[in-house]
């Protein structure tokens, strides 16, 4: 319950802070337009009649806002944007109205707060998006690349892109085929780009495998390394991404990356539709990735074996029962002519509470 005597609503920006703060015994509305600084925003909120509760939306300004009024003994509260109730018929929408709207809804009891990262999990966090960054911006640099010699009718059919032998054709044999300056300029542009990104690629895969094998996430990235197609890489982005995972159940947690399908019911009808692609994408991406892997038939290589080395032997068996069930599960959809991406949907909705269940699990 809302115990607090002052309510406060801030939206937050860049730039501005509007603030409104409702005092329960008078009943009283003050309105402030603020500057970012914590501690401007400290004091001001210090300076209204005691005790203080403060809400503000979740967005890029992050939780440095919230450390700084948890230490100053002020209860915040960091509201998630999509579970906030707004008025169906209002048309208005401002800074100050967001601002009291918030401070309504926090009297009342009605925010629903998000889990606040620990200073190391959220630093962690950053050099995870960082790498996530840096795969989509290879990505485009080859695309960029590819389509410039496609251009061209330069096209390499000597297996597969991007590997050491289709390296060595593009400077031998597709740049030697570009006889224009200007062209033979953008190519060496691209291709130093490709390399470019490349190399930071590798150094960010360096720090997270240095990172994973030596930190508070070490237990339960080596845990989760036990299932099919997650890496060192994938273990640690899910273990840094999701945080606590005691907030989740084995099956909340696939509603809670956004893998479950949506739903149009009423009175006796139920129609569902395509999954709801809420909560985080970095995760959502990172399990149907993973659970491509379990098509194959499951043989339990050298890779898998000097991962369940390093976990313990709970972990393996568990991790052995995921592997042998999301295959099985792989085998019926295809016997009953599913598409196969909408199985792999299906196979990751479940490898999250796979995973969910080895994060949890008590060494």
């Amino acid at each position: 319950m809302f115990t607090e005597r002052t309510s406060v609503g801030l939206d937050v920006h860049a730039r501005s802070v509007a603030a409104a703060a409702i005092d329960g015994v008078t009943g009283e509305l003050v309105q402030a337009k603020l500057t970012p600084s914590y501690e401007h925003i400290t004091a001001w909120v210090q300076a209204l009649p005691g005790p203080v509760a403060v809400t503000y939306e979740a967005g890029p300004t992050g939780f440095g806002l919230f450390r700084s009024l948890t230490a100053a003994g002020i209860r915040c509260e960091v509201a998630a944007p999509s579970k906030l109730q707004k008025p169906s018929g209002d048309r208005v929408k401002t800074d100050a109205k967001d601002a009291v709207h918030l401070a309504r809804l926090l009297r009342l009891d009605e925010i629903t707060s998000v889990a606040i990262p620990s200073v190391d999990q959220e630093a962690a966090r950053d050099l995870v998006r960082a790498r996530e960054d840096c795969r989509g911006d290879l990505m485009r640099a080859r695309h960029r690349l590819s389509k410039l010699l496609l251009r061209h009718g330069i096209v390499y059919f000597g297996g597969d892109a991007w590997t050491g032998k289709h390296d060595l054709w593009l400077r031998r044999q597709a740049a030697p085929h570009l006889t224009s300056a200007p062209t033979r300029w953008a190519f060496d542009s691209d291709y130093e780009a490709v390399l470019a990104t490349r190399a930071r690629r590798d150094r960010l895969d360096a720090a997270i495998e240095q990172l994973a094998a030596d930190s508070e996430f070490t237990p339960v990235v080596r845990r989760l390394g036990c299932l099919r197609g997650v890496s060192t890489l994938t273990g640690f982005a899910l273990a840094v991404e999701i945080g606590d995972w005691h907030r989740f159940t084995g099956n909340s947690i696939g509603s809670f990356v956004g893998l479950v399908p949506s739903e149009f019911s009423s009175g006796s009808s139920r129609v569902q539709g395509s999954i709801t692609k809420t909560g985080n994408t970095h995760v959502r991406r990172l399990l149907v990735e993973a659970a491509w892997h379990h098509r194959a038939r499951y043989v339990a290589g050298k890779t898998m074996r000097d991962r369940w080395e390093l976990a313990p032997a709970a972990a393996r068996v568990r991790g052995d029962q995921g592997n042998r069930r999301l295959h099985q599960r792989w085998v019926r959809f295809l016997e009953r002519k599913k598409r196969p991406t909408i199985a792999n949907v299906a196979i990751a909705r479940e490898l999250a509470g796979w995973c969910w269940s080895l994060a949890v699990l008590q060494e």
